[in-house]
């Protein structure tokens, strides 16, 4: 019960923060598009890390086409990835989750791609549900802050996972043979 009622208090602290911000800055501008897609992701990360869902659903499987990760590399994924570095993203998850050279470790770093994935795809269309109805309330113009960041701090952060898990797969399948 007590998983529950956390769950709640920060699903409605974001709620009740990006509506505030709604309210002040408006639905169009960047500010509002920055919080939302940030609150949005305490709660997704605060659901993942408190209920730890399975998420073994082939989805989450890589297709023949991702193996290579060459999609991945022709759309800017690698690009992306030295962007997070030079931000300092990558030290912060380093330091928070620093990468060992065993089975379990890996085990869970792969299990890390799919939650980073889960969450960025729920963030994902709930984002694009307020964009379209930003942008058909008040015009795409209006909604531009809410696609651009959308693809940003969504689309290649689930390209990274994909791309990053077959690696991993790999991996782990090199150590059980």
């Amino acid at each position: 019960m007590n998983k529950y009622v956390s769950l709640a208090g920060v699903l409605m602290i974001a709620v009740a923060i990006s509506l505030g911000v709604a309210y002040w800055q408006g639905l169009h501008t960047f500010v509002f598009a920055w919080v939302l897609n940030f609150m949005l992701m305490m709660g997704v990360l605060h659901f993942t890390q408190t209920f730890k869902p399975s998420l073994s659903s082939t989805y989450y499987n890589s297709k023949r086409w991702e193996a290579e990760g060459k999609i991945y590399q022709w759309v800017g994924v690698n690009g992306f990835r030295k962007i997070l570095v030079w931000v300092g993203w990558e030290k912060l998850n380093k330091a928070s989750k620093p990468v060992q050279k065993n089975l379990n470790a890996l085990k869970q770093l792969e299990y890390g791609t799919r939650q980073s994935e889960f969450g960025h795809l729920i963030i994902f269309f709930i984002v694009l549900a307020v964009a379209i109805f930003v942008g058909m309330h008040h015009g795409f113009r209006q909604s531009l802050w809410l696609h651009l960041l959308n693809i940003v701090l969504n689309v290649y952060p689930i390209a990274v996972q994909r791309y990053n898990r077959p690696r991993l797969q790999r991996a782990i399948n090199k150590i059980y043979s």
